[in-house]
């Protein structure tokens, strides 16, 4: 486990776990602000085997992406270790971001389905959200333009997948993209699960696309939405970690 800067035991509300499940797809501009905010936050590294800590001492936990199916855990059996630590959360009322993968794994452990999709989408595509995610909180927050021109209901963000989920039950969904009607959802006191990537920095594309047949294109375009993307971002992550 990589661990932070250590706090007091008063301070366990402002610290975060981040469990990734594999080292290139970690928490990018989300690990910028809790940094920024003075949040501690300690590492995972799931995929060398590292196994989470107990959830308590933790005021969130946060679930990265990885190019693995849920479907195939019997190949990533560290894919386990994951599971269970986003059940433990979710039992004990803990906030949880699941983001891409993530997002899938608070899908699948709450008991819904994730497979392969019939498409994949790759690149800076839209999303809508849903009259529920107009209304919830942390959604809207997202929605705000990078001016405060006020809530758009459709806008840019990052993608790259090819699986997607059914809604669990109880949970509410936020917003769909033209190929797949699930891509965003709430569940309990706060926790989400957003299949897109609002996390990604430039730096992180330009890794992730190296050799790619995509890498020109989604490059050009990271120019020109990714301002916009990480405005939003970061108002969705204030209302995440401060409400």
């Amino acid at each position: 486990m990589t661990y932070g800067n250590r706090l007091p035991t008063n301070k366990i509300a402002m610290r975060v776990l981040v469990l990734k499940n594999i080292e290139t797809e970690g928490p990018g501009t989300i690990g910028d602000y809790l940094e920024e905010n003075s949040w501690g936050r300690d590492v995972v590294e799931l995929e060398k085997g590292e196994l989470p800590p107990p959830v308590e001492d933790y005021h969130s936990v946060l679930v990265m992406g990885g190019p693995m199916g849920l479907y195939e855990a019997d190949d990533y059996p560290f894919l386990r270790n994951g599971f269970r630590a986003v059940e433990e959360a979710l039992k004990a009322g803990k906030k949880v971001l699941g983001v891409c993968l993530g997002a899938q794994v608070m899908a699948q452990v709450l008991g819904a389905r994730v497979y392969k999709g019939h498409a994949k989408e790759v690149g800076w595509l839209d999303i809508t959200l849903t009259g529920e995610g107009l209304e919830d909180t942390a959604m809207r927050a997202m929605a705000e333009g990078p001016a405060g021109e006020g809530p758009s209901g459709r806008f840019k963000v990052f993608h790259w997948h090819g699986d997607t989920f059914d809604l669990p039950e109880g949970a509410t969904r936020l917003a769909g993209s033209e190929l797949y009607e699930n891509q965003a959802f709430s569940y309990g006191g706060g926790s989400y699960a957003l299949q897109f990537h609002v996390e990604v920095t430039p730096e992180m594309l330009e890794e992730w696309f190296r050799g790619e047949p995509e890498r020109e294109r989604v490059m050009a375009d990271t120019a020109r939405y990714h301002g916009e993307c990480d405005a939003r971002a970061r108002n969705f992550y204030e209302k995440f970690f401060t409400t």
